[in-house]
């Protein structure tokens, strides 16, 4: 599959909060940090994270605006909109950095302001 391919599935998962999706597009020894929080290391602990996080939101949809691919790195900027756990809105703006090595994202980087979720 095309790297830039792989983002756009990676957030079709992110917004279904399909957590099997989201396992077969990571490698073993992924790399993720989302906003401020802290860096995360390995599948397992990615998955939970990405659990955690997806439980605090209603839902959530990424609107990819643009993305551009440099050898292994993907990256790209765009804009979600969450619906909180009491029917609230809130939308912000993002941005995405993956590293796809052998078709499993190595590096998965979202620079994003979350805090008012």
């Amino acid at each position: 599959m095309e790297n830039r391919n792989i983002m756009k599935e990676l957030y079709q998962y992110v917004d279904d909060k399909n957590i099997n999706g989201l396992k077969s597009l990571l490698a073993e020894n992924v790399h993720f940090r989302l906003g401020n929080f802290e860096s995360v290391r390995g599948l397992k602990n990615v998955l939970e994270a990405n659990t955690s996080f997806f439980k605090s939101i209603e839902s959530m949809k990424h609107q990819i605006d643009n993305i551009w691919q440099e050898k292994n790195d993907v990256i790209c900027n765009g804009k979600v909109e969450y619906i909180r756990l009491d029917g609230s809105k809130h939308s912000i703006t993002f941005a995405s950095i993956l590293t796809i090595i052998d078709g499993k994202i190595d590096n998965y980087l979202v620079y994003a302001d979350v805090s008012k979720l």
